[in-house]
Order: structure tokens, then C-alpha cells, then sequence
């Protein structure tokens, strides 16, 4: 019966290579930015986003639900595609940490245009976007990252073809181990 177990649902082990996680946080300019509302149901929405610093930088209104609740509780998660980037599909970030809400004109200075030029990617219009963005109810989000979860669906299909080097696969994490022998065992698939 073990050896039914053998399968790809054990997908920690097609972990992003460390330059793959930075060129596609670099390069993605959306991602789902995710909170908990006050009655703890999760709740998610697209927005534009810029890495910088090892971190994910948002903005949005200060009026807005999603600050309300960031504001209650910092802790938020954020999940990033391949989708739409030169990387192709199939690889994603998500990362788990705290949120942290700025309003000072300091880090408006500099996020603002950083952020529309990539955007926007040409200065004109990167410029215009940034003026348009310095709004008096405004607010920048940093999300400090505590937890990367990362996937890449072209080594599980290359290992899935046995076309890839087995050197590429990361180590199983310990708590999937832990729970996918907890789950086969729930469901009798073994002792």
C-alpha cells in the first residue's frame, strides 16, 4: 500500500530556486494582498504591488476596509504569480508577515515614484501617476516577510516527464511529511 503513495502531492519539494523567488517578486507588478476582517473571515484582493528591500510595498485609500483591518491586526499574506511575467506560468510566492501602515511624506517621497515607474515604465507617464497617487488619504503598506511558500510547476512537470535533474528537488518539508502520513493513515491507506 505504500508504494500507492508514491504521487505529486507532496509539491514542498518543487520549491523556487532563490534567484527564480527574486526575479519574479522583482519583476511582478500585481499580487493578492490578503487580510482577516473583524469577524476573522479572510478576504483577498488584486492589487499593484512593488518589492523593494526585501519587501512588498502597496498603497491604497486609508478609508479603505483592508486598513481597518490591518490596523486591528497586522498580520496578512501576500501571493505573487509568474503569471504574465517572462517567466511564464506556473511559479508562485506567497509570503506570511506583518503589515505595516505608513502616512509619513518621507516614504510617500520615494515610494510614489518608484512605484508608478514600475508601473508604468515610462517616465511621463510614471510621473503623472505618482502625482496622481500623492492624495492626503493615502497610506503605504509594507509587508515585512516572516514566511515564504514558493512552487514551481515546471520542476514538477519536468518530474513528472523524468526530465529533471533530481537535484532540484528541495527536501520534503518536515510538516508536510508529518501530516500527509497523518492523512494516509486517516483514510486507510496504511497502519
Amino acid at each position: 500500500m505504500e508504494e500507492d503513495l508514491e504521487n505529486y502531492e507532496m509539491v514542498s519539494i518543487y520549491r523556487l530556486n532563490p534567484e527564480d523567488q527574486e526575479r519574479l517578486l522583482s519583476t511582478q507588478r500585481e499580487c493578492v494582498f490578503n487580510w482577516c476582517t473583524r469577524d476573522e473571515w479572510p478576504m483577498g484582493v488584486i492589487m499593484s504591488m512593488l518589492w523593494h528591500d526585501g519587501r512588498v510595498w502597496l498603497t491604497a485609500g486609508g478609508h479603505r476596509h483592508r486598513i481597518s483591518a490591518v490596523r486591528r491586526n497586522p498580520k496578512v499574506s501576500v501571493v505573487v504569480t509568474s503569471t504574465g511575467t517572462d517567466l511564464g506560468p506556473s511559479k508562485t510566492v506567497t509570503i506570511k508577515g506583518r503589515c505595516v501602515i505608513h502616512e509619513d511624506a518621507e516614504t510617500k517621497a520615494w515610494f510614489y515614484p518608484k512605484f508608478a515607474l514600475h508601473l508604468r515604465r515610462e517616465q511621463a507617464a510614471a510621473d503623472a501617476f505618482a502625482e496622481m497617487l500623492d492624495s492626503p488619504m493615502r497610506v503605504v503598506l509594507e509587508v515585512i516577510p516572516e514566511k515564504y511558500i514558493t512552487y514551481d510547476g515546471v520542476k514538477m512537470r519536468q518530474h513528472t516527464e523524468g526530465t529533471l535533474d533530481e537535484s532540484e528537488l528541495a527536501e520534503p518539508l518536515e510538516v508536510d511529511t508529518v501530516r500527509f502520513a497523518a492523512e494516509a493513515k486517516r483514510r486507510g491507506l496504511t497502519e
